[in-house]
């Protein structure tokens, strides 16, 4: 180290690394072969960091709940993902399916809040459907469902239904953060847990008579956004996909301080900074078709920084050959989900497949 070079408080030795240290797999090409083979070396570093995923066992699947709807009929479902684990959901079917008809449907995740509740338009009280669902647009699993798709809604861990206790965390204490942590003691990284589930969640709805499993979609907002990022990106069953309040980079975001350790336990990615940033695991996306929805007023996932992530992503599908499958809507207003273009981008790239 240069003399007079030193750092004492880790913020400091965290900005010089991340300004002299480049990622070593970012996407640098021009060509669909050059892609291919990023794609692979890449894909492959994803999931060594995301490491060890639980065994599968038997989804075991139970109807729980079943209520009449105007529109549809909503179900709670719940299976097991593996030994330790079980999902609940909220499963949404749109009346006047045809006996043998098949129809497109989609993953839709939620983010912080009250779960899968909030993308479903439930609330205990008028009241807090408007403090909680109505100012996020949030109830997207419900305008989908009412628009003729099957959408399935899990709880991620640490929400809804599957919150941790209230002591849990100690005052002040983030429970992803604590869950995270106590995952690490058995060698699982929350995120890859999430999107386990998320994985389990499609085994689940393929399975269903009414679901066409060549006709799959995911959408979500914020840490939906997360989880639709990396599930579109790890699964091939998914076949297009909305990014709401998500795309953006962690390394120009830290390096000026804006996003001020915008993250969290439940999707933090170890080692992501060494190889790439988020658009790079946007990318593996490709050549599925992809939406990207931006705020104008996103104080979570900054404007600026959220549109340089995109054209990062952009520019993959160009050098691939497919830019019609990528598209973005900068929408007047913070961070909530759009829907401007996310209904006709499904309906081109599912429903009329």
């Amino acid at each position: 180290m240069p003399k007079g070079r030193r750092f004492v408080r880790p913020t400091e030795g965290l900005m010089r690394w991340l300004a002299e240290q480049p990622p070593s797999l970012s996407f640098s090409g021009s060509s669909r072969e050059e892609w291919k083979r990023w794609r692979a070396r890449f894909l492959d570093q994803l999931q060594c960091l995301l490491g060890e995923m639980p065994p599968a066992v038997p989804l075991d699947a139970e109807v729980l709940e079943r209520h009449e709807e105007e529109e549809y009929v909503r179900e709670k479902v719940i299976f097991d993902s593996e030994p330790y684990a079980s999902v609940p959901c909220w499963v949404l079917i749109p009346k006047g399916i045809a006996r043998e008809e098949r129809r497109p449907a989609l993953l839709c995740a939620h983010g912080h809040g009250r779960g899968k509740d909030d993308v479903v338009g439930l609330a205990p009280d008028a009241a807090t459907y408007e403090q909680k669902v109505a100012p996020l647009n949030y109830d997207y699993a419900r305008q989908f469902a009412r628009r003729g798709y099957v959408t399935i809604a899990p709880d991620w861990r640490c929400f809804g239904e599957r919150a941790v206790e209230a002591d849990w965390a100690r005052t002040g204490r983030d429970p992803c953060n604590v869950t995270y942590l106590a995952y690490g003691y058995l060698g699982y990284h929350l995120l890859a847990l999430q999107i386990w589930d998320g994985r389990r969640t499609l085994d689940y709805l393929v399975s269903r008579p009414e679901v066409d499993p060549n006709r799959i979609g995911c959408v979500g907002l914020s840490f939906g956004g997360t989880m639709t990022t990396y599930l579109s990106a790890l699964d091939d069953r998914i076949r297009a996909a909305v990014v709401s309040g998500y795309i953006s980079t962690v390394r120009r975001d830290a390096l000026t301080m804006r996003g001020k350790g915008n993250t969290c336990g439940s999707q933090y990615m170890p080692g992501l900074l060494r190889y790439g940033d988020i658009a790079d695991v946007a990318a593996l996306i490709a050549p599925k078709p992809l939406l990207v929805e931006i705020g104008e007023e996103d104080t979570c996932f900054v404007r600026d920084d959220a549109l340089a992530a995109y054209q990062e992503v952009q520019r993959v599908y160009a050098a691939i050959g497919e830019p019609e499958r990528i598209d973005v809507d900068v929408f007047p207003g913070g961070h909530a989900f759009s829907g401007r273009k996310a209904f006709d981008w499904f309906d081109r790239w599912l429903r009329n497949a």
